[in-house]
Order: structure tokens, then sequence, then C-alpha cells
């Protein structure tokens, strides 16, 4: 039986959720690694908007957005029960991430990119990420003391944050942050979503 193609790119944040998601619900799919500067046709006729990941499902289905990629893969399965969250406080904590933390996250890592003034958006960023560890400070995960879909859906873009300057992130007092942050990212899980694979 023919398997979902899932075009990725390792480092992008978007596909590292779409992975976990497919991994953690044990989905068989074909993971093709491209290299965006030399973007496949094949992926292009799928979804011309050309950005990573598309899944493309064996009826010809494509599915070329993460989130819709990840409860695609958990209404198939989902053993860690990650859509039994809160829909309002998933939604919510997705939303920041998605629309105001990936704005300042994109000018503090790229100030150049977009005439930014990386201070200004890193502080911006770190505002947020002390809401967050107020959440963390009483819980384990963002929704409770399990990893839902608001976990996998928002670390990678934490985890690009702290990449930035990884001394100056270790010396901010968000301690629910960085046990949260550290969790994820030293799990099994993680580190199948994260394994390297010929780019085509």
């Amino acid at each position: 039986m023919a398997e979902p193609i899932l075009y990725s790119f390792r480092r992008c944040p978007y596909a590292m959720r779409a992975r976990m998601a497919l991994l953690v619900s044990e989905t068989p799919f074909e993971l093709r690694e491209v290299k965006l500067s030399a973007k496949p046709p094949q992926m292009l006729a799928a979804s011309p908007k050309g950005t990573v990941p598309i899944l493309i499902l064996p009826g010809g289905e494509v599915i070329d957005q993460s989130l819709a990629i990840m409860r695609w893969a958990l209404r198939r399965r989902d053993p860690e029960q990650w859509l039994d969250g809160d829909e309002e406080e998933e939604r919510e904590l997705v939303a920041t991430n998605d629309g105001a933390f990936k704005h300042h996250l994109d000018r503090y890592k790229y100030p150049d990119r977009y005439g930014a003034d990386p201070a200004a958006h890193r502080a911006a960023g770190i505002a947020l990420l002390a809401a967050l560890d107020d959440r963390l400070r009483c819980r384990a995960f963002l929704c409770g003391p399990t990893r839902k879909l608001a976990d996998a859906a928002l670390m990678p873009f934490v985890r690009q944050f702290a990449a930035v300057d990884r001394a100056w992130f270790a010396e901010q007092p968000l301690p629910g942050v960085h046990r949260w942050l550290g969790a994820i990212i030293g799990s099994p899980l993680f580190e199948r979503a994260m394994a390297r694979s010929d780019a085509r």
C-alpha cells in the first residue's frame, strides 16, 4: 500500500512539528527532504506556494499546512491523546506563537532582512515566553501533565529563539520554559523527528 509523501526541510519549525505528529501517530510516510534553493518540480506541482511541509496522500489529496498535517495524522491515531487538550486553550497558544511570537522571532534572528532592531524584538519575544513560563511553573507541559499538540506546535519556534544566542537565553529567568524545552528536545520522539535524511 502506498504511503503518504512528506516534503520537508529538517530545520524548518513548521516541518518539525508535522514530522513529530506523524511519528507519534505511527503513520508510515515517505520523507523527502528538500533543498529550499532547489525545490523539486513534483513538490511545486503539488503545492505551488512552495513551502514545507507538504503531505501528499496516496489518493492525491495535498495537505500543505503544518497544523492540518498534525491534525490529520492524530485523527487517524493518537496514542498519547495529543488532541484531548482544551481546544480553545490550544488555539490561543498556537495563534500567539504563529502570530506575534513568530513575528518577533524572525526580526530577532534576521534583523538585516527585515530592517529591524533585534534587541527590541528579542525583548518582545521574551515577554511572550514569560507568559508561557507562568503556565509551566505549575505543570509539566503547556496544557497539563503530558505533552499535547500545543507542545509540539510551539516547541520548534521556542527552540529556534533559544538558538540565536544560547548563552544569553540560558541566563534568562524562565525555569519552566527551560525545563519544558529540554524535556521535549531530549525526547526520543524529537530525536527521531530530527534524524538526518538526504535531500532530494
